[in-house]
């Protein structure tokens, strides 16, 4: 139990600085004020598929809030809704069996359908409520870029991080393909 527990704070670790990284350089304008097309959405959703929903939460929270903050400012409606994000994905880890080494069209569809779920709910509910209520932002501008950025987000997520989680799923040896000597 103790090496899981270290196992999952480095993996937290690893995970909110890939995604520091990912978001502070290689994001995409959207052509929505304040709106970027991001990759590091399909690494969040690989940790949390790897490691479940507390990793895919905090490190996607971590590593959203050092990004804003690298900016001169934190948009907390933005964080948390990334944190709600990783922690979707993360509740469909146990569907998503890739750490035994099995990524077939099963597990690729739970993926989907978990990124569907976690974009609807971090980017067309959660960021533009929350923008609404705290911020007193304009609803239709809110709601525009949660609508493109959970889109797009989804589909980089879905795309990358699919060929991702297949990949990781090829280095892990499944059981009985060991042969005694």
């Amino acid at each position: 139990m103790k090496n899981d527990s270290v196992r999952k704070v480095v993996a937290t670790g690893i995970g909110a600085a890939l995604f520091f990284v990912l978001a502070r350089f290689v994001a995409i304008p959207s052509g929505i004020p304040n709106t970027n097309i991001a990759f590091q959405y399909a690494v969040q959703a690989v940790f949390a598929v790897l490691y479940g929903p507390v990793v895919g939460c905090l490190s996607g929270f971590i590593g959203h809030v050092l990004c804003d903050m690298s900016w001169g400012g934190v948009w907390w409606t933005w964080a948390f809704a990334t944190a709600v994000y990783g922690l979707i994905v993360g509740l469909f880890a146990k569907k998503i069996n890739v750490r035994d080494g099995h990524f077939s069209t099963k597990e690729l569809v739970n993926f989907i359908i978990a990124n569907l779920i976690a974009n609807a709910v971090a980017w067309i509910l959660i960021a533009p409520i929350g923008d609404i209520v705290i911020y007193k932002e304009d609803a239709s501008l809110v709601f525009t870029q949660g609508l493109v950025a959970g889109l797009g987000d989804c589909l980089f997520a879905v795309v990358l991080g699919s060929l991702l989680l297949f990949g990781y799923s090829k280095t892990v040896a499944k059981e009985g393909s060991l042969d005694k000597e």
